[in-house]
């Protein structure tokens, strides 16, 4: 459980910050989490980078790749991986933040179809990084499992088949029935699912030093606990800290994701959203007996509050979900990282899932912050005049994603085309949210809506009167 702790606005010298206990992840990295040396001076170097994430620390590595003079420097607030990185679900899936049937939409088949293999080769490439860099991110291929827990489930699940179908991609999903799907995992009130045969599952905080430390292996910089407060473009642009400038010759990256939101220039770029994660403790092999879940896909169901579930490797689950309120002024701090009734709720319903867990003990309960674009679609851009990248906005699922935003945005800064700038994520900006108190207002009634949402299907109720105002708002 995580207790409350003080704020880290201003890191002290001389109390050290117990990093482990943010998340399951960070906890068991396998290595030391003592902060790396700070900034302490100005200094100049051809590309500085805010934020020790998977956004960062990707874009950084494959500059590096392509030029390996280049000096790189990288400067995070507290420690690699202390946001979304080091506490996210283990997923690396295809799954866009937009699904295909928005992409098609949006951005016609052509687009939509470019996009989605772009998704698959990114888990494919976090497999090989894993394997070339030596990391023991624990990368498991079980693909995603989509349930239809309930018969109001059973059409989106079948929509999203026919979307891959029409893309062209149906050689990547199968439509299983209820017998096939409990063939692969046994959870109550399901009447079929959807499975993706790509997708990953793997330690999110391994990951993430692992790539830290490949990153320093070809030569770049990382600066820890060295708080950002602002950003300037222009021919010399530059990231202020308290220590002094790190000023760029060719770009500044910013990477931080729904972290950004505390610089003034991006207060309305992101909506910093919770998600929140129970972890229960190893299963009996008596447990998994009943459950099954043999190849470790990755799972989730249809909700609109969302759910998803990972099979760590010691044999425990995770089960994940949004849900946590929406603060006011888009605050953030540690003490939202967890939300006693949401939590409680997430492991009552995991028990439902799974009545042969009845009794299981939860071990480790965490949360964070995401970003959440106002269109939903991620960002990532590369502004010559000003000289500042940006990559954001994955709405949770970013582990994959960050890895194509890695790519495309190296390629950007080092004018070196990689094939990726025609996707639609591609050179676009997201529209700013509604200053407050609208956003409070627009969100937390999003939040409610949905839940009332899935609780009425789930009842066998009729969905509620205002169910399409609040579709229309969760489409736009």
């Amino acid at each position: 459980m995580l207790p409350v702790r003080r704020s880290l606005q201003s890191p002290d010298p001389f109390h050290m910050t117990d990093y482990s206990r943010y998340s399951f992840w960070l906890e068991t990295a396998g290595e030391d989490l003592t902060p790396r040396p700070a900034l302490v001076r100005s200094s100049d170097v051809d590309v500085a980078i805010l934020g020790g994430g998977y956004s960062g620390l990707w874009a950084a590595y494959y500059l590096l790749r392509q030029n390996p003079s280049l000096s790189i420097a990288v400067v995070e607030k507290e420690i690699v991986g202390f946001g979304a990185s080091g506490r996210n679900g283990g997923w690396c899936s295809a799954r866009f933040a937009v699904t295909p049937t928005r992409l098609e939409q949006r951005y016609g088949r052509d687009s939509a179809r470019a996009l989605m293999l772009a998704m698959y080769d990114s888990v494919d490439e976090v497999g090989r990084v894993c394997d070339e860099e030596k990391i023991d991110a624990h990368f498991h291929r079980g693909g995603v499992l989509t349930l239809a827990r309930g018969v109001h489930q059973l059409p989106l699940v079948r929509a999203s088949h026919a979307a891959y179908e029409r893309l062209g991609l149906g050689d990547r999903v199968r439509l299983l029935s209820a017998d096939e799907t409990k063939e692969r995992v046994k959870a109550t009130k399901v009447l079929g699912s959807l499975h993706a045969f790509q997708g990953a599952s793997l330690h999110p905080g391994r990951l993430v030093r692992g790539l830290a430390r490949a990153v320093e292996r070809r030569g770049g910089v990382i600066y820890e606990q060295t708080p950002v407060s602002e950003f300037e473009g222009g021919t010399t642009p530059r990231l202020l800290t308290a220590a002094g400038e790190l000023r760029a010759r060719r770009a500044i990256i910013l990477g931080g994701e729904a972290y950004l939101t505390r610089l003034r220039k991006l207060r309305r770029a992101l909506l910093p959203m919770y998600s929140l994660i129970t972890l229960t403790e190893p299963l009996t092999q008596e447990q998994w007996s009943q459950i099954r879940w043999q190849n470790g896909e990755s799972v989730a169901s249809c909700r609109y509050t969302v759910d998803y579930l990972t099979k760590t490797r010691d044999g425990r689950i995770l089960f994940g979900s949004r849900g946590a309120p929406y603060a006011f002024g888009s605050k953030i701090t540690d003490e939202m990282d967890r939300h006693a009734e949401t939590h409680a709720d997430m492991q009552r319903t995991l028990v439902e899932w799974f009545p042969a867990l009845q009794g299981i003990k939860f071990t480790h309960s965490w949360g964070g912050p995401v970003g959440m674009p106002r269109d939903w679609m991620p960002t990532v851009s590369f502004d010559k005049s000003s000289r500042i990248g940006t990559a954001h906005g994955y709405t949770g699922q970013g582990v994959s994603t960050t890895n194509l935003a890695g790519r495309l945005l190296a390629g950007l800064v080092g004018e070196k085309p990689t094939g990726l700038e025609s996707l639609p994520l591609a050179q676009r900006q997201s529209p700013t949210w509604e200053p407050e108190p609208l956003r409070w207002l627009a969100v937390r009634y999003m939040q409610d809506a949905f839940l009332r949402i899935d609780t009425a299907l789930e009842s066998g109720r009729s969905r509620p009167m205002d169910s399409p105002l609040a579709e229309f708002l969760g489409k736009h």
